[in-house]
């Protein structure tokens, strides 16, 4: 049971319902992390209009779910690693590329730059060096791509934290973390 109630969208009004129709009509159910989450309609609105924003991005869906599962691995996240594993391979991501970017690999030179850059942002809690930011830069990716990654592990670590804290049941396909090095 989460540690924090689940919320019920039915009882809720105003811009709190509209923020959950919105999930609801998006996902096609509301996913128990956004019903945790809602418990505030200030942290779920963040939390919603966050996904909705970076979805209008550069890096494009495929990688942003490499990043979400590298990143959710590394914070213990059964909840995340679920969830984005399966938007991943709605995204085009095999099977074999989820497992491989949760581990931190990819063969594609560019997309493991970023899982790269991303692991440094999350094991050095953004105490990344120009060294690294440059990395990213020559592998091929923009200024604005750059900021987009360190904004998507952000969300990521929002994400996390809500559901490890929370203890949300995970209610999509689950996947193994990886054991701890």
């Amino acid at each position: 049971m989460a540690n924090l109630p689940l919320q019920n969208p039915d009882h809720t009004s105003g811009d709190h319902k509209a923020l959950f129709d919105q999930i609801k009509g998006t996902f096609g159910v509301i996913p128990n992390m956004f019903k945790a989450i809602g418990n505030s309609s200030v942290a779920l609105e963040s939390m919603w209009t966050s996904f909705q924003a970076l979805g209008k991005g550069t890096l494009g869906a495929k990688l942003s779910e490499q990043i979400a599962v590298l990143v959710a691995d590394i914070n213990r996240c059964e909840y995340c690693l679920a969830a984005h594993t399966m938007l991943g391979k709605k995204a085009g991501a095999s099977a074999q590329e989820m497992g491989a970017a949760q581990a931190g690999q990819s063969s594609d030179p560019k997309t493991q730059a970023a899982l790269d850059f991303s692991a440094k942002l999350v094991k050095n809690r953004a105490n990344v060096t120009k060294a690294d930011v440059d990395a990213v830069r020559d592998a091929g990716f923009s200024d604005e791509e750059i900021a987009e990654i360190l904004a998507h592990v952000a969300l990521n670590i929002f994400t996390n934290y809500t559901n490890v804290a929370f203890d949300v049941e995970v209610d999509f396909p689950k996947v193994s973390l990886r054991r701890a090095a």
